[in-house]
């Protein structure tokens, strides 16, 4: 019998029989994947590189609670409460991206961290979830009132940030902004030819980038010809997943950790391939399709849009995080640093991506009646 009882009428009581459980176990499910997968896969990085052996390691371990406890707390708010939050999250991570043009560091050609005492910060990792909420809510207000600019406030914001990623430079970042935006203003009812238009330019800016930014250049041609250049971690993280087979080589049997330098982040699911094989990729594949159907199918459920719009935008971005992340690591597409959620080392990504999941749980509590938790911010339109 669970301890809260369903007369509880304290926010945690609330919260327990609102809230998805199924999707809280589902996250818990990769955290858990990422603690073993971060054991087996940094320890001789950080040798490597001549750090504690346990340095990446205990750092995530510091990050990934943290994560939990930020998600649970922002699981708690209402839709009002998790706006607010997402305003103040896109202003803040704004200004620090702006901050990061002028005191940032440079690391392999890009700007964009920022160093905190011993910490650094990736601020843009932060406006992702930030603005999939406030676009949301300019879209959903839009529907509302006519009146209301909320198309032409989410296209302002969103060329905002797209200028300041394309400064630091962060295509990758940058496309997956945009594809949010774009999926958000499909969902709010944008006519087909505005949808064909936006198409048209954002393939015209994939292909600008190609020719504007060095290191798009240099990663496209050596993923259409491996023989214009190293290819190097593309190739050795390949090998692992081929020579793990379907039940790996066993915890800690693997090698490719030992030479990739990438093995404890973007690549760490070379190391799952070779020492826990196939089937465990495959249901960590799983496991996020499942979080992307089940988040979606429970805003479906309401008849909110702030809601549907918010939670396919943060759902979108997850997806794609995961999407992009294990197509590099296959050669599918050409490499892009960008985290596995919940599993790659990361303090920035795990933060972020635990606020955007939090937000997720919030928005998506449904009462026992099947109504939402809060009374809604702008109802579906037909």
């Amino acid at each position: 019998m669970s301890t809260v009882l369903r007369t509880d009428t304290s926010i945690v009581g609330r919260w327990w029989w609102t809230v998805d459980r199924w999707l809280m176990v589902m996250i818990g499910g990769l955290i858990f994947a990422g603690v073993v997968l971060t054991l087996a896969a940094s320890p001789a990085v950080a040798e490597r590189i001549g750090l504690d052996t346990y340095h990446f390691a205990i750092r995530q371990l510091i990050f990934l609670p943290l994560g939990v406890v930020v998600m649970l707390l922002v699981s708690l708010l209402a839709p009002r409460s998790v706006r607010r939050l997402a305003l103040l999250i896109t202003g803040g991570a704004m200004v620090l991206m702006v901050g990061t043009l002028i005191f940032g560091m440079e690391i392999k050609g890009a700007t964009r961290w920022i160093r905190f005492g011993g910490l650094a910060l990736q601020p843009s990792e932060f406006v992702k979830p930030g603005f999939a909420v406030v676009a949301a809510w300019l879209f959903a207000q839009r529907r509302l009132d006519d009146r209301f600019p909320g198309y032409l406030l989410a296209t302002g914001l969103y060329i905002l940030i797209i200028a300041l990623l394309a400064l630091q430079p962060d295509i990758g970042m940058a496309l997956v902004v945009s594809a949010v935006w774009g999926i958000q203003f499909f969902l709010a009812g944008l006519p087909l030819i505005i949808v064909v238009g936006l198409g048209v330019l954002f393939l015209g800016g994939s292909v600008s980038a190609y020719f504007l930014f060095d290191h798009v250049n240099a990663r496209i041609n050596r993923f259409i010809d491996p023989a214009a250049g190293e290819g190097y971690q593309v190739t050795r993280a390949l090998e692992a997943l081929k020579s793990g087979g379907l039940f790996g080589r066993g915890p800690g049997e693997g090698h490719v950790k030992e030479v990739l330098p990438d093995a404890h982040a973007d690549f760490i699911l070379a190391v799952a391939g070779e020492e826990f094989g196939l089937i465990v990729c495959l249901i960590l594949v799983m496991l996020f399709a499942c979080i992307v159907l089940r988040g979606m199918s429970r805003a479906y459920k309401g008849d909110d849009l702030f809601v549907l719009l918010a939670v396919a935008g943060l759902m979108v971005q997850f997806a794609l995080q995961a999407i992009i992340n294990m197509a590099s690591t296959l050669n599918m597409m050409p490499p892009k640093g960008m985290t596995l959620p919940f599993i790659s080392y990361g303090g920035s990504s795990t933060l972020a991506i635990a606020i955007g999941m939090g937000m997720v749980l919030a928005l998506t509590r449904i009462m026992p009646g099947g109504g939402a938790v809060s009374g809604p911010v702008g109802r579906r339109h037909s």
